[in-house]
C-alpha cells in the first residue's frame, strides 16, 4: 500500500472514531451544540478558552458526527422521528433547534458512552473542565426537572435573545483539530 493510500485509510479510520481518542487511546468527551445558535456558540467559545488541556471535542448538532452518533437525519439537524434516544423526541419534538416546534435540545454531552442532555449536559461539561469550574456542581442540588424547566425557557428563546446564524460556526484555524464534522 502506498503512503497516500495508507494515509487515506488512516483518515477514514480516524473519521469513523470521530477523532474521539487521545494519544493514550482514551475516548474524549464530545459536546454537541446547536451550530447556528448565538448563545450556544458563545458557550462553545467559553469552553474552548477554559479547556486548556484539550479534553473535549465539539460538534454541531447539524453535522455529520451528530447524524451518525445521535441519529439526526439531515442538514438542519432534524432528529429521526423513529429515534427516541434524544430527550426532545420522547416529548414529541421532531426538529432540533427549531424552537417554533418546541424543541429545546441545544446541547448533548457524550462521555464514555454516557449521554447527558439539556441542563445535565451543560453542568457536566463545565464540571469536567476541573479547577474552579467544578463548583458548578452546586447546581445539582436543584432537582433536574427545575433545572430543565429553566433550560427549556432559555432554549426556547435563544434565537430571539442571542441571534441565529444562517450557517454553523466555523472553527478558527487553531481550533480545527478540536471540532468534528
Amino acid at each position: 500500500m502506498n503512503d497516500s493510500a495508507h494515509s487515506g485509510a488512516d483518515r477514514a479510520g480516524q473519521a469513523d472514531r470521530g477523532d474521539r481518542e487521545d494519544q493514550a487511546g482514551r475516548h474524549r468527551p464530545i459536546l454537541f451544540f446547536d451550530g447556528v445558535c448565538g448563545l450556544c456558540n458563545r458557550f462553545i467559545d467559553l469552553m474552548l478558552r477554559a479547556d486548556r488541556q484539550d479534553r473535549f471535542r465539539y460538534a454541531p448538532l447539524q453535522g455529520e458526527t451528530a447524524r451518525r452518533m445521535l441519529g439526526v437525519d439531515n442538514e438542519a439537524g432534524n432528529r429521526k422521528t423513529s429515534d427516541l434516544s434524544l430527550g426532545g423526541a420522547r416529548n414529541g419534538d421532531t426538529r432540533n433547534g427549531d424552537t417554533r416546534n418546541g424543541d429545546t435540545q441545544s446541547f448533548v454531552f457524550l462521555e464514555n458512552d454516557r449521554r447527558f442532555e439539556r441542563s445535565n449536559a451543560v453542568l457536566h461539561a463545565l464540571g469536567r473542565l476541573g479547577g474552579p469550574w467544578r463548583l458548578i456542581a452546586v447546581l445539582y442540588v436543584f432537582p433536574r426537572p427545575l433545572r430543565d424547566l429553566i433550560y427549556r425557557f432559555i432554549a426556547r428563546n435563544r434565537y430571539r435573545w442571542f441571534g441565529r446564524s444562517d450557517e454553523c460556526r466555523l472553527p478558527r484555524p487553531e481550533e480545527r483539530d478540536r471540532f468534528l464534522p
